[in-house]
């Protein structure tokens, strides 16, 4: 895996827009719980692959600073070996100076190879830091966003079990408004009602029917009467 992929990886996920892709998901639980998976697979492959990008940009800082060092080190070799040709051809002995001064070319010449390794691998080492600084803020991100997954489906699994209580509560008030006792305590008052209505006729019939003998008892005395006064009328013409 290149580092530009790595990096890419890493930036994308860190940038994943979760509430977007809550949005468009059938079950977000589950959506949430497979991002949950997804991003601790990724954090722990991107996490592999900073530890290898890190390390190889010590290996290179390490190179870097052995041939700054070197470079330094055949330098000073050049300086004493110049100097002692320099002592010895004051002393008259030019063959043995001539010697110390190829020995100072040949250090100037490694202090120049070591000077050249490390102006090659600064730039390098350069961008390497700048690689590495981006990785670590993408890991860093990317952990950031594992944390808000984990926040965001505790809470939908809070919420869903809320919203399964509250279900549960009004289908268990719906039962009971279907099973209302009242509405049979209803029922049984409108046939009482009935029943004392039907009483009531039957009386009002019954005292219709006494009413309807007494008359007739009072017609027949109202006859008789008169049949009494028709009598003495003709006792007293008789």
């Amino acid at each position: 895996m290149s580092k530009q992929t790595i990096l890419g990886r890493v930036t994308q996920l860190a940038k994943a827009n979760i509430n977007a892709l809550l949005d468009q998901a059938e079950d977000p639980q589950k959506m949430l719980d497979q991002l949950i998976r997804d991003y601790a697979n990724n954090i722990s492959e991107a996490e592999q692959a900073v530890a290898t990008t890190i390390g190889n940009l010590r290996m290179l800082e390490a190179d870097h600073q052995e041939d700054v060092d070197a470079a330094a080190e055949w330098g000073a070799k050049a300086l004493a070996a110049s100097r002692k040709a320099d002592g010895l051809r004051a002393a008259g002995s030019a063959a043995e100076a001539d010697r110390f001064d190829g020995l100072a070319k040949v250090a100037l010449g490694r202090q120049m190879q070591s000077e050249k390794e490390a102006g090659v691998a600064a730039p390098v080492i350069a961008a390497q830091t700048e690689v590495v600084g981006r990785l670590k803020a993408g890991l860093a991100s990317m952990k950031d966003k594992l944390t808000e997954l984990q926040a965001k489906r505790d809470e939908l699994v809070a919420r869903a079990r809320t919203a399964q209580a509250q279900n549960s509560m009004l289908d268990a008030v719906k039962d009971v408004d279907v099973l209302d006792p009242a509405s049979d305590l209803h029922r049984f008052e409108e046939k009482v009602r009935r029943e004392e209505a039907m009483a009531l006729g039957r009386q009002e019939l019954a005292a219709s029917s006494l009413d309807a003998q007494f008359e007739s008892l009072e017609e027949l005395g109202r006859d008789s009467e008169i049949e009494a006064r028709l009598a003495a009328l003709k006792a007293g013409t008789a």
